[in-house]
């Protein structure tokens, strides 16, 4: 159970031409999959978050950590992490440190699922079902785009119990809330651009439409006391922490009263612990669990599973495109806006080794 070889794998996989229209932007998808091997052969594979800084987060994990994983027992996985994140702490206690080792993380769950013949939600002490349901959360698109109600009433009529756009003005939520109608619940992330006196402003504005949830609003997204004075102040419900690393960030949050939602990505937050360790934290302040999840990787399966194990989200986040290489042997896909766990040992799907070698981007 000795780990002998760890390296950081960097995809790039065009969109789907099929499917939704997709800004240019969004042209291909870079993603960082770690790959974990053992002298018993098993491997493991997890994700570590890295869209627009790939290969900053690849070079971490290959030439940062690990030195620090080769010849460790992979079974030590909270040991092995803690001492990541001591070592690791003077390049940066958030940001691509903590994305690089929520992938090793991940990968380490992976294989010790697979060592145990048990898939993760059950080796994590089970689930409640095994069925997940799923949000469309729509890409941004220009301000009032046609595009914007044409894709909310689309994902609607696929079955997906709840709309997300990232759109910034009044009326284009008003779009989609005509394009889904009054009886789906939307809700509109904003990706911190705001003061908390605008973001009041604009809250109590886009709330005609009726928002489940307004997504970090202000600028900087850690100023929890400005998030708390706009929940506060427009009574609207917010949502935050995709951009949060660790629980300790998340308590902080929690502590200034800042949401009524949380959304750990366990890509970012520091792999499946982390996650859990924030799930438990929003137990204890009474706020729901909301996770950040618009990956097509194993990041993505490790909040499925973990949606199901700690029975605390609505749904799961799915980003509305879908990529022309699937990163798994067996698609994932969800039925009426709902996706059912894998049983397979550890994350329960095999990765296609031949989109790992067709879609390899070059270092």
């Amino acid at each position: 159970m000795k780990i002998t070889e760890v390296q950081a794998i960097h995809l790039s996989v065009p969109h789907k031409k099929s499917g939704p229209e997709v800004p240019f932007v969004w042209g291909r998808l870079h993603q960082v999959i770690v790959e974990i091997k053992c002298d018993d052969g098993l491997v493991g594979y997890g994700e570590a978050f890295g869209y627009g800084i790939p290969h900053a987060v690849t070079a971490l994990v290959n030439h940062t950590l690990r030195p620090l994983l080769v010849g460790e027992n992979a079974s030590d996985i909270t040991g092995m992490i803690a001492t990541l994140f001591q070592k690791s702490h003077i390049w940066g206690r958030y940001g691509a440190t903590i994305f690089a080792i929520s992938g090793v993380e991940i990968a380490l769950w992976d294989l010790a699922g697979k060592r145990a013949g048990k898939p993760l939600y059950e080796l994590l002490g089970g689930a409640a079902s095994r069925e997940v349901k799923a949000y469309a959360s729509l890409v941004r698109y220009q301000e009032e785009d046609p595009l914007i109600a044409e894709h909310a009433a689309r994902a609607k009529k696929e079955g997906y119990e709840m709309i997300k756009i990232h759109q910034n003005e009044v009326e284009s939520v008003a779009l989609a809330r005509e394009a889904i109608g009054g009886d789906t619940p939307l809700t509109v992330d904003i990706n911190c651009l705001w003061t908390p006196l605008e973001a009041t402003r604009r809250a109590i504005a886009m709330d005609d439409y009726e928002l489940t949830w307004l997504e970090e609003p202000v600028w900087p997204p850690e100023d929890y006391d400005g998030l708390a004075d706009v929940q506060e102040s427009s009574g609207v419900p917010l949502a935050s922490g995709e951009n949060a690393c660790t629980a300790f960030q998340f308590h902080r949050m929690l502590e200034a009263g800042a949401v009524s939602y949380v959304q750990p990505s366990v890509t970012k937050v520091g792999g499946i612990g982390e996650f859990l360790k924030v799930a438990a934290l929003a137990q204890t302040y009474n706020v729901a669990l909301a996770p950040h999840s618009p990956y097509f990787g194993p990041g993505f399966l490790a909040t499925l599973h973990l949606i199901a194990h700690t029975r605390q989200a609505k749904w799961i986040e799915k980003i509305y495109f879908d990529l022309e290489a699937d990163l798994f042997a067996s698609p994932l896909e969800p039925r009426n806006g709902v996706y059912t766990l894998p049983d397979g040992p550890g994350l329960g799907l095999d990765v296609n080794q031949d989109t790992l070698r067709e879609f390899r981007a070059e270092e």
